[in-house]
Order: structure tokens, then sequence, then C-alpha cells
């Protein structure tokens, strides 16, 4: 089992939880933060003493407060954690439970287990940790697993959401084909921008670019 665990949520009562689950897997060290930046410092400090975090359990979501801190959200921490220590477990847990966002963090960032809070928090908990452990992925409470394979969540890609993202937030179609080759995204041609988009829209069942917007943020894609 794991040797030492770092968690980060700024619930009290949620680090108490977890750590009940971790002491009765016989975790030796738990140790606890309430801000990302407070958790990268940590693990940085842990990687110089020669005494690394084995894995990281996380929320999603932080409130803001008096600190200023350079990472906000869970994902950002996620994020950054990996890209330091690629080899970290990470298990994410979260009252998150939008579908492509969850298959978001296993595709792009690698997370090895995604615990909803709620009812069965703690045996789904102990289940991600000991299946993380033995190296097991893709390990999500059993009533998320069936609505991450959605055929939504399946068939909308990364290059589908950069584009509308970037809808969202006022580019035109006649803007992104020189935005995208700018950024070094492609396909950048405009053909593969319409067809895509097109494809979004007839798939959302949406009347128009504000429409797909409207219903792509009430889904939590973007």
């Amino acid at each position: 089992m794991f040797s030492k665990v770092l968690i980060a949520d700024d619930i009290d009562f949620n680090d108490l939880g977890a750590a009940q689950v971790l002491k009765d897997l016989g975790v030796k060290e738990v140790h606890y933060t309430k801000y990302c930046d407070d958790a990268i410092l940590k693990l940085k400090r842990a990687a110089l003493d020669e005494v690394p975090y084995d894995l990281l359990i996380s929320d999603l979501s932080f409130k803001a407060d008096h600190q200023i801190n350079e990472l906000n959200s869970g994902q950002e921490l996620v994020e950054k954690s990996k890209e330091l220590f690629p080899d970290l477990k990470i298990i994410v847990f979260s009252i998150e439970d939008r579908s492509h966002r969850i298959k978001m963090l296993f595709d792009d960032y690698g997370i090895d287990g995604y615990v909803l809070k709620g009812r069965n928090t703690s045996f789904d908990l102990k289940t991600a940790v000991q299946n993380a452990f033995i190296g097991r992925q893709n390990n999500v409470s059993a009533e998320l697993y069936l609505q991450i394979q959605e055929k939504a969540t399946i068939e909308i890609d990364t290059y589908d959401i950069i584009l509308l993202k970037k809808l969202s937030l006022g580019v035109s179609q006649e803007q992104m084909e020189q935005l995208l080759k700018q950024e070094g995204i492609s396909p950048h041609s405009k053909s593969s921008i319409e067809k895509h988009l097109g494809k979004l829209k007839v798939y959302f069942q949406a009347n128009n670019s504000v429409h797909l917007i409207a219903i792509a943020k009430d889904l939590g894609i973007i």
C-alpha cells in the first residue's frame, strides 16, 4: 500500500473522511493542505528530501479567500503535478459529475481515479486507492461509469472543445482559421473548421453558434 499521501481539499470534514479511509488501508503518512500552491510546495519539498509522496488526492473546487495563489483549482493542480512528477498517482475526489470534464481529466492529464463525493464516498475512495496502488487505470465511482461512456462524451474531442471555447470568447468563424494557425493548432483550414462546427450543431441540434455555445455551457463541456 502507499506509504505517503497528500490530500488537497479546503473542507476539513472531507479531509477527515479521506484520512480514515487511508488509515484503514494502512497508509503510514497522510498530510493535508487547503491550497493548490501549497500542495505543489509540499510535493517539491518531499522530492528534494528524497521522501516523495506516492499519491495525491485532490478536490476540484477551492474557494477563493484572502490568500493569493498561482493555482486556483484542482484541475490546475493536477496538471502542474503531472508536469513536475509524471509518476505521481493522482485521484480526484469531488462533487463534480459532468461526464466530459471527468473524461478529460483521464485523457488529458492521466489521473488514476475519480471518486464522486456522496453516499458511497468511503467505499469508492477505498476502491480507487487500492486500484491505483496496483496500477489499474480509469477507476471511477460506480454511479459514474455508465455516464462517462455516453455517446456525447466519447465523440467530442479536444479539438472540438477548442473551437467551442473560442466561439464562446467571441471569435468568429472567419477569425478562427488565422487564430488556430498562429497557435499551431491543426486542422486550421476554413473547411475543417466549418465541418467540425457543423457536426457539433447537428449533434446538439443547435440552431446557430450562439445556441451551440449555450448548450455546451449547460452540459458543462466548456
